[in-house]
């Protein structure tokens, strides 16, 4: 039975695989079982920000000589040192650290630490966002045939995310209800949508005014994705919560991290048990890609910015064959086709066959997420396959 055929059988999935069988991976690269080579834009959906094979990270596993399993009622010195590393380095003021096992935990925690601090059952997000897989995420994206709104009181808000979609979210805060509004500062999920100032700076101020907690997913938008170490740089925003994961080690284990400030923490009293919530071999690869970035920060960043415009600079010109628009921060990029196109999904099987990785999660929605290490040569030749493609 060839892995296929027992991935079909044993495997639960809602669509079948892309067909990449995968063997190995280096630097921007995928490669497949029968040794063919893949330029990688997607980095595993923002998860693998340095590239696969960052030896810092590598050597840091196979240095560690720490416990198995450290259970969650004892202190563990490398848990307090993480904290404390992530605590230094995000915009949420006086942070305390929850452990989790990933984006969803992450989110998850958020959620019941927004409706125990603040006692209110309500949240507002972003109409078809995502912010996890789990009953709590499923409910605040409202898709109501799949997942069922478990949470009371959840009301969503639609793009464009400007003055008028502000004014949206201020009357839903203004009952008094709302424990939170959790967005993407950057929603990766709508196709790099790209919030205006003026929305986030008037709804992070209606927030305060009405007791109501600004969460930050940065999930996906964490650790240089948007040009920034978190996109909430970009709006000068302060979040009561944020959600980390994916990046957070640099792909080399699971882990997710949600922040409060002290205050919420304490108005919370939450005391969330996550027996995996930042295992010490995650723990030990979290804390080297944080060393890492601090070593590198300025010059990963110098090089997101330079590829950002490259990137911009060349699917502007590329010629597809239906209108795109065409949305960028950072290395995080969107191409987006009419209603009702399957553009695509149609260039993102020519770009694999091609030898080129990208993301299509809509039909008419393609996105990218390239290593942030990504040199020009290597961008040049998988935009060329684009455009081949295209």
């Amino acid at each position: 039975m060839d892995v296929a055929e027992r991935d079909r059988r044993y495997v639960a999935r809602a669509e079948p695989p892309d067909g990449v069988q995968v063997a190995r991976s280096d630097g921007c690269f995928i490669f497949d079982h029968h040794g063919k080579k893949y330029i990688d834009f997607t980095a595993g959906w923002c998860v693998g920000n340095l590239g696969w094979g960052n030896d810092e990270v590598r050597a840091a596993i196979r240095a560690f000589d720490g416990p198995t399993y450290v259970h969650p009622d004892h202190l563990y010195r490398p848990w307090a040192e993480l904290a404390e590393a992530l605590a230094g380095i995000v915009p949420v003021k006086r942070a305390k650290c929850y452990r989790a096992t990933g984006g969803s935990e992450a989110v998850e925690i958020a959620l019941q630490v927004a409706m125990a601090a603040t006692g209110r059952p309500g949240f507002v997000a972003l109409e078809d966002c995502y912010h996890g897989n789990t009953l709590g995420p499923r409910s605040l994206a409202g898709d109501c045939d799949q997942h069922p709104n478990l949470l009371a009181h959840c009301h969503r808000v639609g793009p464009p995310l400007d003055e008028r979609a502000a004014g949206r979210v201020e009357r839903l805060l203004r009952g008094g209800t709302v424990a939170a509004f959790v967005m993407e500062p950057v929603v990766c999920n709508l196709g790099v949508l790209i919030p205006s100032k003026e929305f986030m700076t008037r709804v992070r101020a209606v927030c305060r005014e009405t007791g109501t907690l600004f969460v930050a997913d940065e999930v996906a938008t964490g650790f240089g994705r948007m040009g920034k170490l978190f996109a909430s740089e970009h709006f000068d925003l302060d979040p009561d919560v944020m959600c980390l994961a994916k990046a957070i080690t640099a792909g080399y284990a699971p882990m997710g991290a949600t922040v409060a400030t002290e205050d919420v923490a304490k108005a919370a009293g939450v005391d969330f048990y996550s027996t995996y919530g930042w295992h010490p071999l995650s723990v030990a690869a979290a804390l080297a890609n944080l060393r890492f970035w601090g070593q590198h920060k300025v010059r990963i960043l110098a090089n997101v910015a330079d590829q950002e415009e490259n990137f911009r600079s060349r699917l502007t010109g590329m010629k597809f064959a239906e209108p795109a628009s065409i949305r960028v921060m950072g290395l995080a990029i969107g191409v987006e086709f009419g209603d009702g196109s399957d553009y695509a999904a149609k260039l993102g099987d020519r770009c694999r066959e091609a030898g080129l990785l990208v993301s299509t999660e809509e039909d008419n929605l393609l996105t990218m997420y390239p290593p942030l290490t990504i040199d020009r040569e290597v961008a040049r030749r998988g935009l060329d396959l684009l455009e081949g493609c295209a």
